[in-house]
C-alpha cells in the first residue's frame, strides 16, 4: 500500500506537467490560427493605389506583391509581423489580428520617403570669378564676327523662314483645311462676300456714319 502511494506521489507532478504542456500547446495553436489576409495598399493621400508593394513575413520567408490596383491576398498566422516594402516609401510593419471567420481585410497606407538634396551647380570653372575672367579673355576673330552679323540680315532671315519645312502639326492642319475646302466645293460654289447684299448695306451705312 505504501509502495502504491509512493508511485502515485511520483507520477502526480509528471501528470500536472503533461497537462500544462497540453494546455499551452492548445493555446498556442489558437493564437497561431491560419487566416486569409487581404487588403489594398494606398499612398499617403489615401486614394492612390500602389502596385508592386512587397508584403512578406520575414520570420517564415513567405509573402506576395500587390497587383496593378494595389490589391493583395495571402495566408498568414494570427500574430505574424508583416512587413510592407516599396521603392520611394517608408518601410512599415503591422501585426496580423485575429478573426472569427478566418478572414482579415485591411487597408494599409504607406508614407512617402522624401529626401531633399542640396542644389549643386555644375560648371567647368571653379568659381564665378574664373568664369568672368574666361569670358573677358575671349577674343573672337573679326571675320567670324562679320559672318555672324551677316546671318542677322533681314533678307537672309526671311529666306530661312521660308525654307523651313512643315512639322507634323502644320502638315495635319494643312491636310484638314484641304479636306474642308474639298467638302465645301463638292456641295456648290464658294460664297463671295462681295456679292452679299447685307455686307454692302453695312458698308454703305458705315460710310454715311463716317466710320
Amino acid at each position: 500500500m505504501n509502495g502504491l502511494k509512493k508511485t502515485v506521489d511520483r507520477l502526480l507532478p509528471l501528470s500536472f506537467l503533461f497537462l500544462a504542456l497540453l494546455v499551452s500547446r492548445q493555446v498556442s495553436a489558437q493564437e497561431k490560427q491560419v487566416i486569409q489576409l487581404s487588403g489594398i495598399v494606398v499612398a499617403d493621400d489615401g486614394t492612390t493605389e500602389l502596385p508592386g508593394v512587397h508584403i512578406y513575413v520575414p520570420e517564415y520567408g513567405r509573402g506576395t506583391t500587390t497587383n496593378a490596383y494595389g490589391y493583395f491576398s495571402m495566408p498568414a498566422l494570427v500574430g505574424d509581423h508583416v512587413v510592407l516594402s516599396s521603392v520611394g516609401f517608408i518601410k512599415q510593419e503591422f501585426v496580423v489580428p485575429g478573426s472569427s471567420n478566418g478572414r482579415v481585410n485591411v487597408m494599409l497606407q504607406m508614407q512617402t520617403d522624401t529626401v531633399y538634396l542640396e542644389n549643386i551647380d555644375i560648371t567647368p570653372f571653379l568659381s564665378e570669378k574664373m568664369f568672368k575672367q574666361a569670358i573677358l579673355a575671349m577674343r573672337l576673330p573679326e571675320d567670324q564676327g562679320k559672318a555672324a552679323g551677316s546671318r542677322l540680315d533681314g533678307d537672309v532671315l526671311s529666306a530661312m523662314v521660308g525654307s523651313v519645312p512643315y512639322d507634323a502639326q502644320l502638315n495635319a492642319t494643312y491636310y484638314f483645311n484641304q479636306q474642308l475646302y474639298y467638302m465645301q466645293d463638292s456641295y456648290g460654289p464658294r460664297s463671295n462676300p462681295f456679292l452679299n447684299p447685307f455686307n454692302w448695306a453695312k458698308f454703305i451705312n458705315s460710310l454715311n456714319n463716317g466710320k
